[in-house]
C-alpha cells in the first residue's frame, strides 16, 4: 500500500501542546529585514524541538512579519482577554479590543478604509484576519494589549531539518486496492466485516447497538460522489432509517480574500475512507461495513487533504467545527486531520465546539520517517480532544507510521506486524472497490465509531459518561500509560 493513502499529516508530524494564552511583551526583533523562509523554518524548528509547538505570537517581530509575507500577507489575531476564544454576543471590553487591534493596524499600513485590509471578522470566534505589508504593524500588535495571538495563517511553506517538505495532497489517494481475503469476514446480508472488528469485539458490541440515532459529524476532505454506498444507497442492507448529509468549508484556493467554499466533494479520497469506518452500510454488496452502520453522518469537507497547512484548509476546518458545533443533532466530531504546530482559529473553534458538549475524537498523528522524534500532533493535543493513535496485532508496537505521546487517549489495532501494507479495508473513492487504509486516521475513525455505538445505546448519556464507559472499557483502565493513554477499548464492554 502506498504510505501516502494511511497518513495523517503526511510526511512527518510533531507535537502540538499549546496552554491558554498570555497577555505578553514582545521582543525586540532581530533586525528589520525580511527573512528567508529557510530562516523562518529554523526558528520553526527551533521551537518544536525546545517545546512541541511554535509561539508565534511571541516570535521576534522579523520572523513572524517574515512568515506571514511568506503566507500572502495574511496575520490571523486572536483578541480578547486569555480563555475568551468565544462569544454568542461581544461584550463592550471585547469589541474595543477589536477596535483597538484594527486602528493600529490601519495606522500603521496607512489605510483609511478598513475594508481594505480586513479580510474577516468572525461573528462568533473573537478573531480576526488582516492583510498587511509593514514590520511596523507586527511589532505595534505585538505590544497592543488585549491581543491572544497572532498568527501567520497563510504560512504553509515548513521544511524541516532534515530536508522534508510538508506537501499539499498529503493522505490522498483515489485509487482501489485488492483486499487479502483473512483481512474481512463475509457477514449478513452480503457485508465485509475488517479483521480488526473482532480483536475490539465490535462485532458482538452490534448485538446491543449498532448506531441508530447517533448523528456524526466528520471533518475531512469530504466525501466522494462516486461512492454510493456513501451517498444514495446510505440505507442498504441492514442499515436504515438514517441519513448523511454532506457540505463545504474549504475555501476556494484561487480567491483567498472570498467566502467562496470548494463544495463537499472529496478530491483526495481520505475522507472517503474515513466516512467509510464510521459508518458504512452494512450492505449486500461485498462491501467493507463501518463500526456504527446505523448512524447518520455530518460530513464537511474542511480541508483539501490532511494537512492544514495553508490559509484556506485552517479557515475551512474553523468553520466546520463551528457548524457541527451548532447542531444539536451531532454528539461527536471525528478529526483525522491536524499540523504541525497549533492553529488560532481552529483552537478557538475545538474550543467553542466542546463548550457545546460535543465529543471532538482526534488523530494522534502519522508520518512517514522519524515517528519516534515526534510526538501528538495538534489538535489531537489539545485536552478538549480524545487523541487517538493505531497499533499493530502484535501487542503494544505502534504501526510503523503512528505516533505517540502522553496525550494519548486510547488506540486501536489496525495494521498487521507482519505485513504494514495490510491494514483496515473500507470503501474506496469510485463505486465497486476497496481499499486499505491505515495510520492514526482509521484508529481515530473507528474511536468515533465506538463512542457512536456506545451513544445509541445511552442516548441520554452526557459526553463526560460515554468518555468514562471508553475509559472503563479499556484494557489499562483505571491506569493510563504513558505512551498510550488507556489503551485498546473493547467495544462490547462498553455498551454492555
Amino acid at each position: 500500500m502506498k504510505k501516502l493513502s494511511l497518513l495523517v499529516l503526511s510526511i512527518f508530524i510533531f507535537t502540538a501542546c499549546n496552554n491558554e494564552e498570555a497577555d505578553f511583551q514582545a521582543e525586540t526583533p532581530v533586525s528589520s529585514k525580511t527573512l528567508t523562509i529557510q530562516e523562518v523554518n529554523q526558528y520553526i524548528s527551533d521551537q518544536l524541538q525546545q517545546s512541541g509547538d511554535v509561539d508565534w505570537t511571541h516570535a521576534p517581530a522579523n520572523v513572524l512579519y517574515s512568515a506571514i509575507m511568506h503566507g500572502d500577507g495574511i496575520l490571523s489575531l486572536g483578541y480578547g482577554q486569555p480563555g475568551e476564544h468565544f462569544a454568542q454576543v461581544k461584550t463592550t471590553d471585547l469589541i474595543t479590543a477589536k477596535q483597538n487591534a484594527i486602528s493600529i493596524a490601519a495606522n500603521k499600513e496607512g489605510i483609511n478604509k478598513t475594508e481594505d485590509f480586513l479580510i474577516a471578522d468572525d461573528d462568533l470566534l473573537n478573531s480576526i484576519e488582516l492583510k498587511i505589508n509593514n514590520l511596523e504593524t507586527v511589532i505595534a500588535l505585538q505590544t497592543a494589549n488585549n491581543i491572544r495571538y497572532i498568527d501567520p495563517i497563510g504560512y504553509g511553506l515548513y521544511v524541516d531539518p532534515n530536508g522534508v517538505v510538508l506537501k499539499s495532497s498529503s493522505g490522498c489517494d483515489q485509487s482501489g486496492q485488492s483486499i487479502n481475503s483473512n483481512d474481512y469476514t463475509v457477514i449478513s446480508p452480503n457485508a465485509w466485516k475488517p479483521w480488526n472488528y473482532n480483536i475490539h469485539n465490535i462485532d458482538d458490541a452490534w448485538n446491543y447497538s449498532t448506531g441508530a440515532g447517533v448523528t456524526v459529524g466528520l471533518i475531512d476532505t469530504g466525501i466522494s460522489a462516486n461512492q454510493r454506498l456513501l451517498g444514495s444507497d446510505f440505507n442498504d442492507g441492514a442499515s436504515s432509517g438514517r441519513s448523511i448529509q454532506k457540505f463545504g468549508t474549504f475555501i476556494d484556493s484561487n480567491w483567498w480574500w472570498s467566502n467562496n467554499t470548494d463544495g463537499p466533494n472529496d478530491r483526495c479520497g481520505h475522507g472517503t475512507t474515513m466516512a467509510s469506518t464510521i459508518a458504512s452500510p452494512r450492505n449486500n454488496d461485498a462491501m467493507p461495513v463501518g463500526v456504527a452502520y446505523n448512524s447518520n453522518m455530518v460530513a464537511y469537507r474542511g480541508t483539501e487533504d490532511v494537512l492544514l497547512n495553508d490559509y484556506h484548509e485552517r479557515k475551512g476546518v474553523s468553520n466546520a467545527l463551528k457548524a457541527l458545533g451548532n447542531r444539536s443533532d451531532v454528539k461527536i466530531i471525528s478529526m483525522s486531520i491536524g499540523y504541525v504546530w497549533s492553529i488560532g482559529n481552529v483552537k478557538d473553534a475545538v474550543k467553542y465546539a466542546y463548550s457545546r458538549n460535543k465529543m471532538i475524537v482526534a488523530a494522534g498523528g502519522t508520518s512517514t520517517s522519524l515517528t519516534s522524534w515526534y510526538g501528538v500532533i495538534f489538535p489531537a493535543s489539545m485536552s478538549e480532544t480524545v487523541a487517538v493513535t493505531g497499533l499493530k496485532d502484535n501487542g503494544y508496537n505502534r504501526c510503523d507510521i503512528c505516533h505517540e505521546g502522553s496525550e494519548i487517549d486510547f488506540t486501536i489495532i489496525m495494521q498487521r506486524a507482519s505485513d504494514e501494507s495490510r491494514t483496515v479495508p473500507t470503501l474506496g473513492f469510485n463505486n465497486g472497490t476497496r481499499k486499505y487504509v491505515g495510520g492514526s486516521s482509521v484508529a481515530t475513525a473507528t474511536t468515533a465509531g465506538i463512542a457512536a455505538l456506545i451513544w445509541s445505546k445511552n442516548p441520554s448519556w452526557s459526553r463526560e459518561q460515554v468518555l468514562n464507559k471508553m475509559k472503563q472499557s479499556s484494557e489499562f483502565y483505571p491506569s493510563r500509560n504513558s505512551r498510550f493513554g488507556y489503551g485498546n477499548i473493547d467495544a462490547l464492554q462498553a455498551v454492555q
